[in-house]
């Protein structure tokens, strides 16, 4: 099976350190995605995350490099999970757009062909409210939610 890639780009009225911290802030990340969530934003930490309510994804932080970089592995917990935990890889690369924005690429690479479409939604859809909530706005409750 050959590993795909997703590529999913935002503009954001935030400074790049705003929106770092909304991925190493374990109260800021859950609110655009997520209902509960262990993270340990360091090299080797733990990101566990029930994303939904219907499921957890997990993986390991590989870098953490305020604020411009964080890398950590993903996947599905659970026996029939077509991307189990840790088997793909999400780089987010942030870099200042102005005074008071920053252009956020995330890069989510080891996909197996068949999740591809639901990652990119996923991601696109998560965006969005990431950019609504570290512009100060307020996302509203997920409509993906289980």
């Amino acid at each position: 099976m050959s590993a795909e890639i997703v590529t999913v780009h935002r503009v954001i009225k935030a400074r790049p350190a705003t929106v770092f911290s909304f991925f190493t802030d374990r109260d800021r990340w859950l609110s655009w995605q997520g209902f509960t969530a262990e993270i340990d934003p360091r090299p080797g930490g733990v990101f566990r995350m029930n994303v939904r309510g219907d499921g957890f994804a997990s993986g390991r932080f590989l870098a953490v490099e305020p604020p411009h970089r964080i890398v950590f592995t993903w996947g599905w917990e659970g026996a029939d999970s077509p991307v189990p935990p840790g088997s793909s890889t999400v780089e987010i690369i942030l870099e200042a757009d102005g005074e008071d924005g920053t252009r956020l690429t995330l890069t989510h690479s080891g996909l197996p062909l068949p999740a591809l479409d639901m990652h990119r939604d996923g991601w696109n859809h998560y965006l969005d409210r990431l950019a609504t909530r570290a512009a100060g706005g307020d996302p509203g409750p997920d409509a993906t939610a289980a």
